[in-house]
């Protein structure tokens, strides 16, 4: 059954520090399917990567791997709607890091602002803004056209 839930391991396709893989192709196909069989809008919710983001010796967050990640996906998606797809909008996991409802682990860090605590509890909850941050804030100005 666990297999069933989690789906079958593709071996073409990259995975995260956790295992999830990583398909942002998967992300144009099935808004394609589902809008071909139901025709109605398609809105992609809690999208994201989980990711072990540790400070580097500049003090910041450099965390390429998830503007990376967000990129191809939004491509994806914008491909999806150049295919005819009726796409509403999308959302992230959020936007400040959490313990992981799948793990239980505050290192699993899904987001682009950084909350200081560790998986023992140790830290002050305050909040650091992660490159990636920076990144979203001019897609979103861009409505998506600026993704470099």
């Amino acid at each position: 059954m666990r297999q069933h839930i989690r789906g079958i391991k593709n071996s073409y396709l990259q995975t995260s520090d956790w295992g999830w893989q990583i398909d942002p192709e998967g992300l144009r196909t099935y808004p394609n399917r589902i809008y071909g069989r139901y025709e109605i809008p398609v809105m992609v919710v809690e999208n994201g990567l989980g990711a072990d983001d540790a400070r580097s010796e500049d003090g910041e967050f450099h965390d390429q791997y998830r503007i990376d990640y967000l990129r191809e996906h939004i491509r994806a998606m914008r491909e999806a709607a150049e295919d005819g797809v009726d796409l509403l909008g999308y959302t992230m996991w959020g936007c400040i890091d959490l313990v992981s409802a799948s793990t239980g682990e505050m290192k699993k860090r899904y987001r682009f602002v950084y909350v200081d605590k560790d998986n023992d509890g140790n830290g002050d909850l305050h909040r650091e803004k992660k490159d990636s941050f920076y990144w979203y804030q001019k897609v979103i100005a861009s409505n998506g056209d600026e993704l470099d």
